[in-house]
């Protein structure tokens, strides 16, 4: 079987569920050939999963100060360019297409007639589940801005419908704590706006990754540049998690036991829609804006056990190749019964949220 897969760069949660992707089709007699757009090719990093991979231009959301910038997204976004790419990409090469919200791949596959599978976060939103802070535009947007035929969206609950677990990318890290050390992950945000916060928080150590060219140690806050290992290692010893309310890192840490403190990007759905998720779920603590007074508060509060998920790149790689990617509702059954989930009892995740 052949198979190219595309992955959204936008951000680092498509890149870790890829290498996931990758270690799992390691094990299977297949080839897959990897395709990344979102951002320039000299920013991505720990590559080595995937081998000779092509990087496109695709298309990307633009934020500034944790604020999505739509004028300034439509403005670097070259339609016409994607569709150029798209029709030159040879899909029909391939058995099957997978895109990570990936546009050229999902769009070369619906141009050229080859069937798509699509495998991410976004995939779930294409299902009748809570949103917040949708409307016709966002929905669209979901809908074409990847096109797939078959929707496998992961989430952390499936909401009656055929959703699997997160995929959480096995560690060789042992899950610590050291007590007061606290990750923090904010990378829509300007540095200068929530740094000052940390500074008078000095009974705990705050590690922080964001664009910066080297390390820095400002007494308790540890300025980080990205790095691959040394954010596992800093997550895994971590007492807490301070972010944006992406999907990959909330699944880590949810995964570890690791308490979060989670900040939506403003005018973003698919953000506002997980905040909603996990403070219902009591998986997070949310807030629309975090000050040194949230932080405080948060830092009190006791650490969950953590939560235990299968190994779901494994299954969906094998889903893939060795059942063609038929009975998506059979693969979300057998993968829930492994989760110790409640049943969900949450007012705030009804359908009527769906509208907010």
């Amino acid at each position: 079987m052949k198979i190219l897969y595309g992955v959204q760069g936008t951000g680092n949660g498509h890149l870790t569920r890829a290498r996931s992707m990758a270690k799992a089709f390691a094990t299977l007699d297949v080839q897959v050939d990897w395709l990344f757009s979102g951002r320039a090719r000299e920013d991505f990093f720990d590559m080595q999963p995937f081998g000779d991979f092509r990087c496109y231009q695709g298309m990307t959301l633009q934020a500034k100060k944790g604020k999505v910038n739509m004028p300034k997204t439509i403005m670097k976004s070259n339609v016409l360019q994607l569709r150029r790419d798209a029709l030159a990409l040879n899909a029909k090469d391939y058995d099957l297409i997978v895109s990570d919200f990936e546009p050229v791949t999902a769009w070369a596959a619906r141009l050229q007639g080859v069937r798509s599978v699509g495998i991410s976060h976004q995939c779930a939103f294409l299902h009748p589940i809570p949103k917040k802070a949708n409307n016709v535009f966002t929905d669209t947007f979901m809908h074409w801005f990847a096109p797939i035929d078959t929707a496998v969206g992961v989430h952390w609950h499936h909401f009656d419908q055929p959703l699997l677990p997160p995929i959480v990318e096995p560690s060789s890290h042992p899950n610590t704590v050291q007590k007061g050390k606290i990750l923090v992950y904010l990378p829509f945000a300007d540095v200068d706006d929530f740094l000052p916060m940390l500074e008078p928080l000095v009974d705990h150590e705050f590690y922080v990754y964001h664009k910066f060219t080297q390390a820095e140690d400002r007494g308790h806050v540890h300025l980080r540049p990205f790095s691959r290992e040394g954010f596992q290692s800093d997550l895994h010893s971590a007492e807490g998690v301070m972010c944006s309310a992406g999907f990959e890192l909330p699944s880590e840490a949810i995964t570890l036991g690791k308490k979060l403190l989670v900040e939506p990007v403003r005018k973003q759905m698919e953000q506002q829609s997980n905040a909603l998720a996990l403070q219902a779920l009591g998986y997070a603590t949310t807030t629309d804006k975090i000050t040194e007074k949230v932080i405080r508060h948060w830092l009190t509060l006791p650490k969950p056990a953590p939560l235990h998920y299968p190994n779901v790149a494994q299954a969906i790689a094998e889903w893939m190749v060795e059942d063609g990617a038929q009975n998506l509702p059979q693969l979300s059954e057998t993968l829930w019964s492994q989760v110790a989930i409640d049943k969900l009892d949450c007012p705030e995740l009804t359908p009527a949220m769906s509208q907010v």
